[in-house]
């Protein structure tokens, strides 16, 4: 932990969820097995969720990490019919569960192990299938989800062991983790039920945040399939910066991974030193972490009063100059907004596009983790600026820094 980059945050907490599951269903099946006189429902209950949460939690969570680093495709992954494959391992939990309880209160240790030994299995082949199941997109939400259970399955193995400790921790980090899968949901105006099951679409459509009776104009977006973009460098953009008095700056996974938040301090602060009004929205799930991208911009020295959420400027984004976009792609993808066919839509979303004149710091035009095609890069009010983040900002900054 002391030696990952706070970028790999949040396959790290993967990693740990995954030790944490295996801990509780190795736990509560060797505590059955060394106390199986206690035959109390509660007893038995508790173990048994703690084998399936656990198991649940462990496979689950080896995939999120997986993913995260690359290891496996980040796009949805599943057997066909995946719904009945799933229902089918919560079926063969219960069973194995029934199976467990009856065998126990007969005294049949070694019936009731082996039925334990079955629910683990169908909780680890659930864990692992639904989570590859899950697109791209949704990953950080599983993630949260998997923090969640590894805190209910940390309460179970609390009831087990008889330890109070266990279990009071264990709930609040399952509460926890649960709040806040509801709350990054909610930003991406998804359900917690459709994330899980891999269900594709959002709830509602999403606002457009444009004034009232005005229309997203279609006809601004270029060509995507010719490839039309305009190519800037970093003294055009440094210019472009020094020419705005309004600047609405979108930061992403790429200045995390880059390290450009100390470089992205001085040039916010260039620009503020010149008189320019610099705004940093956030995206609530930007970084693929929630909060993530706030504590690297605190760390580098950005003021706290100049960092918005994306709901303070929702709407106002049409009166800024220029938005500068550093490592962002799905949390400003029009599609969301204009694409009622895209896996985006309906998301909410920092719509730069309506700013007069929009700036993409990006190593290249690929899609984001979501893997989905981003409009903005073709619009005829952005230009693309391609190359690594802290050395595009370190440039631009060197270049504004001629012109004040």
């Amino acid at each position: 932990a002391a030696r990952g980059a706070i970028t790999d945050l949040p396959q790290l907490v993967a990693a740990f969820h995954s030790l944490v599951g295996l801990a509780a269903t190795i736990t509560s099946i060797a505590a059955y097995m060394s106390h199986p006189a206690a035959t109390g429902a509660a007893h038995l209950g508790a173990a048994w969720f703690g084998v399936l949460i656990g198991a649940v939690t462990f496979t689950g969570s080896i995939v999120a990490f997986a993913k995260l680093q690359g290891l496996v495709p980040s796009k949805e992954v599943s057997l066909p019919g995946k719904g009945a494959w799933n229902t089918a391992s919560i079926v063969g939990a219960l069973c194995c569960g029934k199976v467990f309880f009856d065998a126990a209160v007969a005294g049949a240790v070694g019936d009731a192990s082996w039925a334990l030994a079955g629910v683990a299995a169908f909780g680890a082949f659930l864990g692992a299938h639904a989570t590859l199941a899950v697109g791209g997109g949704d990953t950080p939400v599983v993630i949260t989800v998997l923090n969640s259970s590894s805190g209910w399955a940390l309460c179970a193995e609390g009831f087990v062991l008889g330890s109070q400790l266990l279990t009071v921790v264990g709930a609040l980090i399952g509460a926890s983790g649960a709040i806040l899968s509801q709350i990054m949901c909610v930003a991406m105006n998804r359900s917690i039920v459709g994330v899980l099951l891999g269900i594709k679409g959002t709830l509602k459509g999403a606002k457009s945040g444009a004034k009232p009776g005005a229309a997203v104009d279609g006809a601004m977006l270029c060509d995507a399939e010719r490839g039309e973009c305009v190519v800037s460098d970093s003294e055009t953009a440094a210019r472009d910066l020094f020419d705005a008095k309004t600047v609405l700056i979108v930061p992403g996974y790429g200045l995390a991974v880059s390290k450009a938040q100390y470089a992205m301090a001085d040039l916010i602060k260039t620009l503020r030193d010149a008189g320019k009004e610099v705004v940093v929205a956030v995206h609530p799930v930007a970084g693929r972490m929630p909060g993530q991208l706030n504590v690297l911009l605190a760390e580098a020295g950005v003021p706290y009063d100049i960092v918005k959420e994306m709901e303070e400027i929702e709407g106002d984004e049409g009166r800024f100059d220029v938005s500068l976009v550093v490592g962002a792609n799905d949390t400003v993808n029009p599609a969301a907004v204009m694409d009622p066919d895209s896996e985006l839509a309906g998301m909410p979303v920092i719509q730069v596009w309506r700013s007069r004149k929009v700036l993409v710091l990006k190593r290249s035009l690929a899609g984001g983790y979501a893997d989905v095609d981003n409009p903005l890069f073709f619009n005829e009010n952005t230009n693309m600026v391609l190359g690594d983040a802290k050395a595009t900002v370190d440039d631009m900054y060197a270049k504004l820094k001629n012109l004040v």
